[in-house]
């Protein structure tokens, strides 16, 4: 699945029920990647949707789309969201479907939707279970901004609140394994810089270099001792994994 796609045409669908209005507008920042949103619609039963959802849905231009449920235990609108992806599908009027959910109900949607050649995003929360994450092509974690009470200085004038603390940069083990892997099948032991960015997206939805601490993937290719990185004849950058002896070298002194 390719990033940055001016031609694609993108479905957002919101769980109402399942997720806060603050969500919405990350959501679209996330998707506008990937093309022209064509679509906007909120699922939720009466109270959800006229009571906390009503103005971010007429703000960001979404349609409500109310579900009564006639009978206890019922969800509806869950049925209502997932008919109307496939319509949409089969209509050819999306070829990208975001969901912003963190409900694991709607893997099988997710898993139809891309048996059929569709795209599949998935805004959510931290508590989005893994089944529902690795159904998708995209993960894209939202957290809800911690209240921060304003303190007063001496002078009794409301100061700003901290500057939340950096990352901490890390180096997962997955893509020391993935170059490792990668470079089994190529004649001169490289990988395309490219490449290896959607491996690590295919294999982990969520993964971002963003995610560890780093700006970029080639700030976080260079910080394994393990690897190096080359530029190409066509400004493209290339991973390979460093010989053992540079290894020990570098460990001894």
């Amino acid at each position: 699945m390719a990033d940055h796609d001016d031609n694609g045409r993108v479905a957002v669908l919101v769980d109402c029920d399942n997720t806060s209005p603050e969500i919405l507008e990350y959501a679209l920042q996330m998707v506008a990647q990937f093309g022209r949103v064509v679509m906007r619609r909120g699922y939720g039963n009466h109270q959800t949707l006229a009571n906390k959802w009503q103005e971010a849905l007429v703000r960001m231009a979404f349609t409500p789309c109310l579900q009564y449920q006639y009978a206890s235990g019922k969800n509806t609108s869950d049925i209502a969201l997932a008919l109307d992806a496939q319509e949409a599908l089969f209509d050819d009027r999306a070829d990208t479907f975001c969901l912003v959910t963190s409900d694991s109900d709607f893997a099988y949607l997710c898993r139809k939707l891309r048996e059929r050649g569709a795209s599949v995003l998935i805004v959510g929360e931290a508590k989005t279970p893994d089944a529902l994450q690795n159904a998708s092509d995209r993960f894209f974690l939202w957290q809800a901004p911690e209240p921060q009470p304003a303190a007063e200085s001496e002078a009794g004038v409301k100061a700003l609140p901290p500057a939340p603390a950096p990352v901490k940069k890390r180096r997962p083990k997955a893509l020391l394994d993935a170059v490792a892997l990668m470079v089994e099948s190529t004649s001169d032991g490289k990988v395309g810089l490219g490449a290896l960015g959607q491996y690590m997206k295919r294999t982990n939805p969520s993964f971002a270099p963003k995610v560890y601490g780093h700006s970029t993937l080639t700030d976080m290719v260079r910080a394994y001792p393990e690897l190096t990185l080359t530029q190409g004849a066509n400004n493209g950058s290339w991973v390979a994994l460093k010989p053992a002896n540079e290894l020990q070298k570098a460990a001894e002194k």
